[in-house]
């Protein structure tokens, strides 16, 4: 996890952005989704650097006098969609693509290249992983951890890594997607809290762990949402 590269939120398009707003009842996690998506789309696939679009993000959290992204409106996600449109046809000379179609067959492909990145290169040869071996690209259905306070993401080991001991070790945020948790925007909590704000879903991803390694007769690295 995380050697190689991921987009999520793929499909958005000011189409789908409206349906998706319809759907949830919610138009800021529409727009934060596509913004979102946006930013990873074209770093992943058309080559811009983050640091482009995280300068017009803290621009504008530091305009509204907020801390966090998620302390952000709907109003503000806007703008944010807006502008990041707008430095792409800046860097790109061209506009961001609409096709949901012509999305998913550029990610795939920016997927694939990703496993001879610099960062998956090191990996397999710490863990001794063929070169050659090849990988392949999940293309799975979206869950929403930005819904709103009872929404998260996280990462985690089925065991203590240093110790070994058999518990859950690992950390999460609320109202957040995957990318928040190594971001270093947000600081996460110790997965320990989950079970305090989400007993449920924290004795269900308790049991999900221990399957998992029992199945693979190994300890297991988790990304949930």
């Amino acid at each position: 996890p995380g050697m190689m590269d991921t987009i999520l939120n793929l499909g958005m398009n000011d189409d789908t952005l409206a349906g998706l707003a319809a759907l949830t009842g919610d138009e800021r996690l529409a727009y934060d989704c596509y913004r979102r998506f946006i930013q990873m789309y074209a770093n992943v696939v058309m080559g811009i650097d983050w640091y482009h679009f995280e300068t017009i993000l803290e621009k504008r959290m530091k305009d509204q006098d907020v801390k966090e992204e998620n302390q952000l409106h709907t109003s503000d996600w806007k703008v944010i969609v807006s502008q990041y449109k707008e430095l792409i046809v800046k860097l790109t000379k061209q506009h961001f693509p609409s096709n949901p179609i012509e999305q998913l067959e550029e990610a795939i492909k920016a997927v694939f290249r990703s496993w001879n990145n610099q960062r998956a290169k090191i990996y397999r040869k710490i863990h001794n992983i063929p070169h050659d071996l090849g990988t392949a690209v999940n293309i799975q259905m979206m869950v929403f951890g930005n819904r709103g306070e009872d929404s998260g993401t996280g990462v985690a080991f089925s065991r203590n890594p240093s110790t070994g001991e058999r518990e859950i070790f690992g950390e999460f945020l609320l109202d957040a997607q995957g990318e928040d948790v190594v971001a270093g925007i947000r600081t996460p909590q110790s997965i320990s809290i989950l079970g305090e704000k989400m007993p449920h879903a924290f004795r269900e991803f308790c049991d999900m762990s221990h399957l998992l390694e029992t199945h693979y007769r190994d300890m297991q690295d988790i990304e949930f949402t």
